[in-house]
Formats: structure tokens, sequence, C-alpha cells
């Protein structure tokens, strides 16, 4: 059966695809629409429509046929010359028609004529494929086309066909016949797929990420309200991801960057903004290919970014500029800072001082600000004026050109975030929303709405939300809400010594598999051994307890049961096989209850988010 390889988790955040599902790579209807959508085989109409109950000419085959092989992108949709007598240049399809009969896979008819409007069978469209794959008539022993049709078999083309010799294929059936040839084997012994550059394990899966990140065309900056008039389809009808998450056309904002797929009629919209001040450019100012604005480096991914913060382009060192990213954080564009609006919300890592030398050559000295920011990452901004300490939340604002840093106080919400993570209480989060979780220790972690679905929030795990123009919730500061931002493993070793006038400790433990140790002639955190949870700060441990354990009735790479309590994984959710006081790294899918006991330790109840943080599998 053909497969099709999910799209690894991090990019699925990133461009809000719907990967493939295990059922899904079997061949299903779904994965087969979404394949050859994104390759651009088959196509919907105006409405996205793709009309797959329609039978199929003999002219829609020919294209279909061009937008599956190398000659994609290559072929011009207008013609110079007729190739048959009832194929005119003027026809919408000549080009096509005539490279795929030049390429020797479909042929006219002897009396001069193609046909193009008749329905194509299933023999023809087997025999055309098959030359796809390099066979040639002299494979094939027997008469045409029961040799062909028995072929077609034999390699697994035919899956989810039901069409047999003489009956009319329609637009589903072809949907399968070519997402059925991407993963097969040519006559050379290459997977198709491969042979377009597509990527492709060893076992010809297929996967889908590659597909749409080869038919994305971007990035773009959306600079006024005509940004519409440029894309190749309607936005009206255009699927259209924000930031990562389901959206609509009407979210999309002024210096948003996004990128389009044709065939998928779809948007991808990032608002990922930095400002701050220019202070340094690599290898040089004459032509930077990177830039460090706010504290942090960032790759200039275009022509016109790289020019931007050159000698000769707008800005220079010690302006403050703010850097439009695009779907890798790189560099897509440059603007004025105050052009955008932009607020950051976060807290205080730490505060110092710090210099860099303006294109004069003058040396310039100021205090300056490490914030930990709501959108996951850490920026440096200067300040003066105010009295701020590690961990005081703080805004950055910018007027004229100058970062403004503000402290605030706590400001808290309450409610429960619905089962969509689309409201917290009575307000709706916005597509963009930014939303962090963090600790007294100062680890902080970038989250997702859907994180939060189902969860209560209020005073003890909110410490600020901020609304934007419309009222939805625009950035929310969680404090340990989650439980996300720790380390999770097993404390193997840990002794304890507690004076009259001095606490000391040593602990050994295991994090994903690895071993570290940990001694402090300070403090000690009541812990037995067994599995923790843990905080980092460097190397050193700021927190650490034990966790809470269920024996599992069952097991599956979602949750465990324990009674009729479900108890979800985490994402890096680590399982170890203890065996004779030792742990052995193991997996999910390497354990059952038939074959262990799983005993599953979870951080909180899973009414409060919490999640099977670690499993020890002990053999039965």
């Amino acid at each position: 059966m053909k497969k099709i390889c999910s799209l690894i988790l991090a990019l699925c955040l990133v461009l809000g695809l719907t990967a493939p599902s295990a059922e899904a790579a079997s061949g299903s209807f779904s994965s087969a629409q979404q394949t050859v959508q994104a390759l651009g085989i088959i196509v919907g109409d105006g409405t996205g429509n793709l009309n797959l109950s329609g039978d199929v000419t003999r002219a829609q085959f020919a294209k279909m046929m061009i937008a599956a092989s190398s000659y994609k992108d290559t072929i011009s949709s207008t013609a110079k010359s007729s190739p048959f007598k009832d194929v005119k240049y003027t026809h919408w399809a000549a080009s096509y028609i005539q490279a795929a009969v030049s390429a020797g896979w479909l042929t006219g008819y002897t009396d001069g004529t193609y046909r193009p409007d008749n329905s194509v069978k299933l023999e023809e469209a087997v025999s055309a494929v098959l030359k796809m794959l390099g066979y040639s008539s002299t494979d094939f022993k027997g008469s045409f086309p029961e040799a062909q049709l028995a072929k077609y078999a034999a390699l697994g083309l035919d899956d989810n066909i039901t069409k047999t010799q003489g009956q009319v294929l329609t637009r589903q059936d072809c949907m399968y016949l070519f997402y059925n040839l991407m993963s097969t084997k040519n006559k050379s012994g290459s997977y198709y797929a491969a042979t377009l550059g597509y990527t492709v394990n060893s076992s010809g899966e297929l996967d889908y990420s590659s597909l749409v990140l080869n038919n994305m065309k971007g990035p773009f900056i959306v600079e006024d309200s005509s940004w519409t008039s440029s894309l190749p389809f309607a936005a009206s009808t255009a699927t259209v991801y924000k930031n990562g998450s389901l959206s609509t056309v009407s979210a999309v904002s002024t210096y948003d960057v996004y990128y389009y797929n044709k065939s998928m009629s779809t948007l991808w919209v990032y608002r990922n903004q930095v400002s701050g001040v220019y202070s340094a450019a690599s290898p040089s100012t004459s032509a930077p290919s990177s830039v460090t604005v706010a504290g942090k480096t960032y790759t200039l991914a275009t022509s016109s970014a790289s020019y931007a913060m050159s000698d000769i382009g707008s800005f220079g060192i010690g302006d403050t500029v703010t850097l439009l990213l695009g779907m890798n954080g790189d560099v897509v564009g440059v603007v004025a800072p105050g052009k955008t609006n932009e607020t950051k919300y976060g807290f205080v890592l730490s505060t110092g001082t710090t210099s860099y030398t303006d294109s004069s050559g003058v040396t310039h000295s100021s205090s300056v600000v490490n914030m930990a920011c709501a959108d996951g990452n850490t920026y440096q901004y200067e300040y003066s004026g105010i009295t701020i300490s590690t961990g005081d939340l703080i805004m950055v604002s910018f007027t004229d050109g100058t970062a403004s840093v503000a402290p605030l106080g706590n400001q808290s919400i309450s409610g429960t975030v619905n089962s969509s993570a689309s409201t917290l209480g009575s307000y709706l989060f916005a597509d963009d929303v930014q939303i962090m979780d963090s600790s007294s220790g100062g680890s902080f972690l970038k989250i997702y709405p859907s994180r939060l679905a189902g969860m209560s929030l209020g005073s003890e795990n909110v410490r600020y939300y901020a609304l934007d123009e419309d009222g939805k919730i625009s950035c929310l500061i969680l404090k340990d809400a989650t439980g996300d931002i720790y380390s999770y493993g097993v404390l193997t070793s840990a002794t304890e010594n507690y004076g009259s006038m001095s606490v000391s400790a040593s602990y050994k433990y295991i994090v994903n598999g690895s071993t570290g140790s940990f001694n402090s002639s300070s403090l000690a955190f009541g812990c037995s051994t067994g599995p923790v949870l843990i905080e980092f700060s460097g190397s050193s441990i700021v927190k650490m307890r034990n966790l809470s354990s269920v024996t599992l009735s069952s097991l599956n790479s979602s949750y465990g049961l324990s009674g009729s309590t479900q108890y979800p994984l985490s994402d890096g959710v680590s399982v170890y096989i203890s065996s004779g006081g030792s742990y052995y790294l193991s997996s999910v899918a390497a354990v059952s209850v038939t074959g262990y006991t799983l005993v599953a330790y979870y951080d909180r109840e899973p009414s409060a988010g919490g999640r099977i943080r670690v499993i020890l599998a002990y053999a039965k």
C-alpha cells in the first residue's frame, strides 16, 4: 500500500498543515486528495470544488501528466503550433498535449486527430503512466492492453481504483492513479517521486511537507489593502493560516508576511516582528547576510532586506528598526519602528550595560534589559529612568524610532479555555495571540492555545494579559500553568543532610536517557528516588519534586488509562524499562500492558493540564 509521511510536528505547527494520519498513509481519500492538490495535478474551480465525480478528458489527462512530471513549470500555457488537426494552437491544452506526445506518453489516432474531448479510458491512462515510469512496448509480452493492465496491478498502481478495461476514469480515479504513481519504483528501480526531486524514505514514503514547500511561493509582504490582487486565486475562497492557526483573510494586516500555494488555494501568513537597536552586521555592513537587533542575530533572507541594512540602504548601525520575519524566523523585510504599532510583553531576565560603535565611529554605552518575551524569544533593549529587577513584568513600545521600556503590574484574567481553544472565558484569542508559560526560576516557553484547551485559568496561574484593538486576547503570560517548562526524569540517588545550621544534598538523575549529578551545600529539595520534575538554571538545579503515579491498564500514543481516567501523554514523555535497579530508555511503542506492568508518573491532574511525563515499565 502507498503511504504519505506525515509532516514533522514542528513544521506542522509552523505551517498549520493537516498532515495525513497513520490511517491516511495507507492510501485513503484524504491523503490522496491533499497530495495531488499540493502537486497541482488536480486543482479546484473558483470555489475550491475538485469535482471528483466528473469524467476526465484526454486533454485534461495530458495536463495532469505534465503536472506530475519533470516538465512541470517548464511548459507554457500557450502553444505556438497546432499538434493535431483537431487541437489548434489556440486550444487551452495544446501545449500540454504537445509535450505529453513529444515525451512518448500519449499518442493520437491514425486519422491525425487527438480527440481532446473524448473521455480517457483506463487502458489509455495505464499505458501512459507506465511510459512515465520508463516502460516501453518491448517490456510487455502478450497483447495490448492485457499485459499493461497486469503490470499496472503488479506495481500497485490500481490501489483504490475499481475501473476495468474500457471504462472511463473519473477525476477521483486519476487522483488515486497519480497518488499511487508517486511512490512506485520506475523501471530503473528509483521511486518516481524521488526522480522529481521530492523527499522520500527507503520505503518510498513521500514527505507531504516537501510537496507543500516545493510548490509554495513567497515570501511577500502586505504593503496595503490591494495585496490580494496579486494572488493567483480568489482570496475570498482561500484557506488561510496565520501563525500556524486557521484564520481568515480579514485577519491579515499591513506588514504581515505571507506565502501561498496556488494549487491548494492556501495562504500562510506570519506576523512575527522584532524591533530594537541595529548593533552589528556580518560579514560587513557593505554586504550583510545577518544582523544583530535587540541583542539577537537574524539571517537576512531577501535581497531587499540585505539592501535595507547595508551601507547604502535605509538603516545603519545604531538605528532602531523593525524586522519582519518569515516562516523560518529569517528577515524578509525591514521598516522603521512605529509603522507596525508593535508592543512586546514579557519579563526581565537580567539587566546590564552594553555598547556599540555607529557608522560614524562613535561608541555608545547604555543600560539594557534582557527580556523574555511572550513570543518565546529573548530580546535586549535600552532603557533609562526606571528601576526594574529580574522577574519583573515589562512592556516595550516604540515611538519615533525609540524603544520605551515600562514596568507592568500583574493583570490577571479568569475563566475556562473552551475545547476548540478559541476563547478564555468570554474573551476570544486573537489569531496571532502570544502565550508564554513561565516559572519563578526564570524558565519560560512559548505555548499554543490548543495546549490550554479545557483548562481553567485564574490569578494563581495568570500573571498578565493584554487585549488588542478588537478586544481579543493578544498576549497571555502564565505562571507554571502547564508544567511544560520543566525537565522530567528519574532520580536514581538522593542524599540529603540537614544540620542545625546547614543543609546539603547530593543527587544523581537520568533525563532523556542521559545521566547527570548535582551537589549543593546550601539547599535540598526533600525528594526521594524515582521520577521527578526538575528545573535547571544552567548546570544548576533550582527546583525538584517527585511526581504522582498511577498504574496503567492500557496505553496508546495519546494517553494512558487507569481505571476510568484518561491521562494524556506529554509530547516528550520518557519511557524507561526498569530492571535490577537500572533504567533503559525505551518508547511508548515498545511497551504494552500485556508484557509489562506500566507505572505512569504525572505532574498534576489531567483537568489542570497535567500530563504523563515518565513511564516506568517492569517486565511481567
